[in-house]
């Protein structure tokens, strides 16, 4: 979908390209409110039925994103406050409160967010490239990502070095964003 495209309702393939592309980030994003990732997927799964249901007109990308983050934050929020929750779980008014804030949200989406550009970046390395730094990503030593790949250390060194030369200008936009959001965000 075009971002100067006008879409006046989401087409079955439009809807499906959507779903296929944030479904996953809007679940981990949903779990950030509710701590429980069934709970996420029911969440994120309501959202998506009514903005099918609804037939819901969008302009372009970036509103299908703003309105799809937004709906799934409020179907927390709503999920957190309701009796069904409390009954079950408790969250002080304090912790509902944090989660409330715009500052929490923002944060949020920009995480979901970047973490789908990293990963989408990683894909386009070699496989033993991406393979490394994604060990890397999860605080591996060079040592350690060596011995669990079966390579020498200096083999890892390398193919960091290259990962980190082609990843760093396919990134750099959004290491400026997070930077950005997170210093004036709280």
């Amino acid at each position: 979908m075009s971002q100067t495209k006008e879409v006046h309702n989401l087409s079955l393939k439009a809807y499906k390209d959507v779903f296929d592309s944030l479904y996953a980030s809007l679940c981990i994003f949903a779990k950030s409110y509710v701590n429980n990732l069934d709970i996420a997927k029911d969440l994120v799964q309501d959202v998506f039925i009514k903005v099918w249901e609804d037939k819901i007109a969008f302009k372009n990308e970036l509103a299908v994103k703003s309105y799809l983050y937004t709906s799934v934050k409020n179907r927390a929020l709503d999920y957190l406050k309701s009796k069904r929750y409390k009954e079950t779980d408790h969250m002080s008014v304090i912790e509902l409160d944090v989660l409330n804030k715009e500052s929490f949200y923002l944060k949020e989406v920009v995480i979901e967010e970047a973490s789908s550009r990293i990963e989408e970046a990683i894909n386009t390395l070699p496989n033993k490239c991406a393979q490394i730094i994604r060990l890397s990503i999860k605080e591996y030593s060079n040592n350690e990502i060596a011995t669990h790949l079966e390579i020498s250390v200096n083999t890892v060194k390398a193919q960091k070095k290259i990962a980190y030369k082609r990843l760093r200008p396919l990134l750099k936009d959004y290491f400026v964003f997070i930077a950005f959001v997170f210093n004036f965000s709280d």
